[in-house]
């Protein structure tokens, strides 16, 4: 397992952008996924995108796809996510996390390590 660390979250209006950062360090993730997650209060905590390292794969939820955007730089060891559009609804704590072996899917139970998340509140 590696160790995660998000940056980037911070106060902005409706319609903002804002960019998401996730280091890694400790180890080697080349056949695992990284996922971006976020939990509003209350709430459960929701999938939103996910990159399978070795192969630069994507996936996206439904409610964000085409509005956030995930990338990566290999030689940072660092994932990235570009949110765009911003709403009150998007205010959250934003995660990332490492993937079982060869997972980069849906489910958080198959996150194997965890960042301490970033604040995202988007105000109206």
């Amino acid at each position: 397992q590696v160790t995660l660390l998000e940056s980037g979250g911070e106060s902005v209006q409706t319609g903002d952008s804002l960019t998401l950062s996730c280091v890694f360090s400790g180890g080697s993730i080349s056949r695992h996924g990284l996922g971006w997650f976020r939990q509003a209060p209350g709430k459960e905590r929701e999938f939103l995108a996910s990159i399978y390292w070795l192969s630069g794969s994507l996936r996206y939820a439904n409610s964000v796809k085409g509005r956030f955007t995930v990338s990566r730089d290999k030689a940072k060891n660092t994932m990235y996510l570009q949110m765009n559009s911003l709403r009150p609804e998007d205010t959250a704590t934003y995660y990332c996390a490492q993937g079982s072996p060869g997972y980069y899917n849906v489910d958080p139970i198959y996150y194997v390590s965890w960042g301490p998340g970033t604040q995202v509140t988007v105000s109206s």
